[in-house]
């Protein structure tokens, strides 16, 4: 067995407890040994002066986006993905898609992301830049049938079965897939009655965008007369494994539906906020039992993938929809960024525990804005910074030593996605 040992932190149990403790990795089965007072590891990470956690869980993204960052802001959603993002996204090329999501894993990783949930296309070039990065990741191929002809829309389809029946269980079982028909607006009913059983019959989960504004709800309530999450359910796509994005909308009737069929909602309120979509009803999901996790979306909508940047938000805006100082607690958004986003993607972690998988991330305490530590918890939903994550480990695989990334070239990423970007946008701008 071979073994590392993150010594001489605090460890945040999964009662949201903090004690003094070391933490035992075995790298071969890539889950934790013991926590507590461990032998001494084959390798040893230090963090004294640091709280252990958890990877954090980006449980809704779009990561090649990245090169959009700070292109079309301040738009609502409509007429920004009409007018800006779909555009500029028909001019992408593979490489550029390869790139983006580089430049996306190494913002995440550096900030103590160690699993990430990704919708978008040319996800084989996706999931190459995954696997190079050492992080875990549910991906799927985002399909649109909207404004395409059938064989087209069935085409798109078709490719969304075919990668997430290709590409699970790739990276050493670090990759799973799911079917990702982008939102119950942009793609026909039709299509989902044909391909959601084909799904199913494959032990496909489903992932898509969900009741996000106004706009995306009353459409279908005047063509189907019910809401979308009753129509998803007449469609077949609220089973236990499946989870939606953003659930801003939803009211007691889906909430109710969310629970009874165990289907998780990756909450993400930087995004809603920025393209005034609306503030999602944090605490009555979770009331209710539904499962909550924490997205950033894609950085043309956020524009960043810090997840403690979320988790403030998350709190922050949970209290403003309740009306009330005491809803969205600090622990339950330290829970949904954490077990709640691994329980999302369907992997064994965001909990350190015997037997759960080594992901975990160190966050140095010892900055001005983390002092005094009265109550840690607090600190990692309301103060926390990505840039205070000192070192940050994949199935007991250290990819963050002291800051510094060690399984891509965070220089040559940032040249490359630069580069891309540059090139990406005069494409756009003379393509109109």
């Amino acid at each position: 067995m071979s073994t590392l040992q993150i010594s001489s932190g605090r460890v945040l149990r999964p009662d949201m407890s903090v004690e003094r403790a070391d933490l035992l990795a075995d790298r071969e089965t890539g889950r934790i040994v013991e926590v507590g007072d461990v032998a001494t590891g084959d390798e040893r990470l230090d963090a004294d002066g640091s709280l252990v956690v958890p990877g954090l869980v980006n449980a809704h993204c779009h990561m090649a986006m990245t090169l959009l960052r700070g292109y079309a802001d301040d738009k609502p959603l409509g007429p920004w993905l009409r007018e800006d993002i779909w555009p500029a996204e028909a001019e992408l090329t593979t490489d550029d898609i390869r790139a983006g999501a580089r430049l996306g894993l190494a913002e995440m990783l550096l900030a103590g992301v160690t699993a990430v949930g990704d919708m978008y296309f040319e996800v084989p070039a996706i999931a190459e830049a995954v696997a190079e990065s050492g992080v875990r990741a549910r991906l799927g191929h985002g399909i649109v049938t909207a404004g395409k002809d059938t064989p087209a829309a069935r085409a798109d389809f078709e490719e969304g079965l075919a990668v997430a029946r290709e590409l699970d269980g790739a990276a050493d079982g670090r990759i799973r897939t799911a079917l990702m028909p982008h939102s119950l607006t942009t793609v026909d009913a039709e299509l989902l009655e044909t391909f959601v059983p084909r799904a199913r019959g494959s032990d496909v989960p489903l992932h898509y965008h969900a009741n996000e504004t106004v706009d995306e709800v009353e459409p279908i309530v005047e063509e189907h007369g019910c809401r979308p999450l009753e129509l998803a359910d007449e469609l077949g796509m609220l089973g236990e494994r499946d989870f939606i994005a953003h659930g801003v909308h939803v009211d007691e009737v889906e909430i109710d539906l969310l629970a009874e069929r165990g289907v998780d909602v990756a909450h993400c309120p930087a995004s809603n906020m920025k393209l005034a979509s609306g503030i999602a009803p944090v605490q009555r999901l979770i009331d209710a039992g539904v499962g909550v996790a924490i997205g950033t979306d894609g950085a043309a909508s956020n524009n960043d993938l810090d997840p403690f940047d979320e988790l403030r938000d998350a709190a922050m805006i949970g209290k403003l929809a309740a009306e009330d100082a005491s809803a969205v607690p600090a622990g339950a958004v330290v829970r949904a960024a954490t077990a709640g986003g691994a329980d999302a993607l369907g992997f064994d972690a965001g909990r350190l525990e015997e037997g759960a998988l080594a992901d975990v991330a160190v966050v140095d305490l010892e900055a001005p804005h983390l002092t005094p530590a009265t109550d840690l918890v607090s600190h990692l939903a309301y103060a926390v910074r990505g840039s205070d994550v000192r070192h940050t480990v994949v199935g007991g695989n250290v990819l963050v030593r002291d800051r510094e990334l060690l399984t891509l070239d965070v220089g040559s990423v940032r040249r490359e996605a630069e580069s891309r970007s540059s090139e990406l946008l005069r494409r756009a701008d003379t393509s109109e």
